[in-house]
């Protein structure tokens, strides 16, 4: 007797996604990282992908960051778009993943990370919904369920947002508010 093998596809893996999770660097960003002459850190953040986040959040989808750097730039525009869930500073993203679960009472396989490196990779194994950018470290594109075609930092969020909604059913009602 042939058992059958059941293959869950990305579309299904979003629409049971509850919390999204984002890295920063290379996907809420480009990746690259700018200094002043004083040595400040600056990032740039592409304001669909700010969207994306704010219509996910108000069709009851919530959303996170785990990053293994710290700086004050990513609370201050976490702040901005209402991101409850924060973790920066710890390269074991397992950790923070853990944190996060604790926190939030979801369980890992409702959750979605997008993430575009190695460091990434630990997270992909746990949740229920991997996402990488196409400009993203070829192991991660390779253990991601979905690849946006959009560069992070430069709409992949907002692709990933917009993916998870139509999932989900909820495209056109978070569309709603814009069409009155």
């Amino acid at each position: 007797m042939t058992a059958l093998l059941t293959t869950i596809t990305a579309e299904q893996k979003a629409a049971r996604v509850r919390i999204m999770i984002f890295d920063v660097d290379g996907v809420l960003t480009d990746g690259r990282m700018q200094f002043t002459a004083e040595g400040e850190f600056m990032k740039s953040f592409y304001v669909h992908d700010g969207l994306g986040i704010q219509m996910l959040q108000k069709m009851g989808i919530a959303t996170g960051i785990i990053s293994a750097r710290q700086t004050p730039i990513v609370n201050k525009r976490a702040a901005d778009l209402g991101i409850t869930y924060v973790y920066q500073g710890n390269h074991d993203k397992r950790i923070t993943f853990a944190q996060l679960l604790a926190d939030t009472g979801v369980a890992a396989h409702e959750c979605g990370f997008m993430g575009d490196d190695v460091v990434d990779l630990p997270l992909f194994s746990k949740v229920g919904f991997a996402v990488s950018v196409p400009n993203a470290h070829p192991e991660a594109s390779s253990r991601a369920d979905y690849i946006t075609k959009a560069a992070g930092g430069l709409g992949a969020v907002r692709e990933i947002c917009d993916f998870i909604l139509r999932a989900q059913n909820k495209y056109d009602a978070a569309l709603a508010p814009y069409l009155a």
